[in-house]
């Protein structure tokens, strides 16, 4: 099968995907459900998994490495930190409202990114190991701040923590889907104005270099583009993982490693990925819904081990 043909099939499947989970839920449906609670929540899923897709997708090229992600790396704790601080405090961006959650989800993510980065190129000749185990210390860092922030915050706001920490995408009205749209949008046209670069990055800087490539100021806006979307992903949705490790390299199973066809097929499915767990978690023990991150935690836990079995992490994505 072409690599059109596929992507045309994942398009299709992504639009019946859709359509079903507007309409299928735990209450009867009527115009007021279906265009104040359904149709928001599914369309934030679809933003959500897409822009966390493509991220996934962009780092592992980045690195040449399957196994990165913004769950990975840290960067989504990070964000996650962000948000927290905003929450708790209430700093001068309260005016802006869910925008301050925004910028303050958007720093750390960029921090977290930086310090992953900065970790791995302490030593010349870094490995994937090396990288992997920067972004498990910098999740493990971000997660114990957001822990102890947690423990000393009153009641109401624990319960606002653990609430959002597990992922959620229920929403009423389009300000949420508006909000993650305008994120993604500047995020994916960076990608997809880079995608020659992406395809060249993962031969290597040097052969990248080569080629004509200002690897330097490439991956700058790469990582501007992937903290933007995460950061405000993570502030309007929680951190849901695993979905920027999964989708991406699904796809690159189907239709290859070219980002030409990979980066719509990417978004695509990782938009219809994370619409099908939010079906599920809303559906399977209704009236009682289960958090989406919980979900995806379930299925990439497992994905995760047996990438490293098939020891995916040593081979290059081209």
């Amino acid at each position: 099968m072409t690599r059109k043909k596929m992507l045309l099939i994942i398009a299709v499947s992504a639009v019946v995907v859709l359509t079903m989970a507007t309409l299928i839920g735990p209450s009867e449906l009527n115009a007021k459900i279906f265009f104040k609670l359904r149709l928001p929540r599914v369309l934030t899923a679809f933003l959500a998994g897409g822009g966390l897709a493509l991220c996934g997708m962009t780092l592992q090229a980045m690195f040449r490495n399957p196994l990165a992600s913004p769950f990975t790396l840290g960067i989504s704790s990070g964000a996650s930190l962000g948000a927290v601080i905003y929450i708790i405090t209430g700093l001068p961006l309260a005016a802006l409202g869910a925008w301050g959650a925004s910028a303050f989800s958007f720093a750390g993510a960029v921090l977290a990114i930086l310090l992953v980065y900065s970790l791995t190129k302490v030593r010349k000749g870094f490995s994937t190991a090396t990288m992997l185990l920067a972004g498990v210390a910098v999740n493990f860092f971000f997660s114990s701040v957001i822990l102890f922030l947690q423990y000393i915050s009153d009641h109401t706001q624990s319960y606002r923590f653990i609430h959002w920490t597990m992922g959620h995408l229920g929403t009423v009205g389009y300000g949420t889907v508006l909000n993650i749209l305008g994120f993604v949008i500047v995020g994916t046209a960076v990608v997809l104005y880079l995608t020659n670069e992406l395809n060249l990055l993962t031969t290597g800087d040097d052969i990248a270099a080569s080629r004509g490539v200002d690897v330097k100021k490439t991956k700058r806006l790469l990582f501007f583009a992937t903290s933007i979307m995460v950061g405000g992903i993570v502030a309007f949705c929680g951190p849901i993982g695993f979905v920027g490790l999964m989708a991406p390299h699904i796809c690159r199973l189907m239709i290859g490693p070219d980002h030409r066809y990979l980066n719509a097929a990417t978004l695509l499915f990782g938009g219809l990925f994370l619409v099908l767990c939010d079906m599920f978690a809303r559906t399977i023990i209704a009236p009682v819904e289960i958090p989406v991150g919980v979900i995806t935690a379930m299925l990439g836990g497992p994905f995760f081990v047996w990438l490293l079995l098939r020891g995916s992490a040593d081979k290059k994505l081209l």
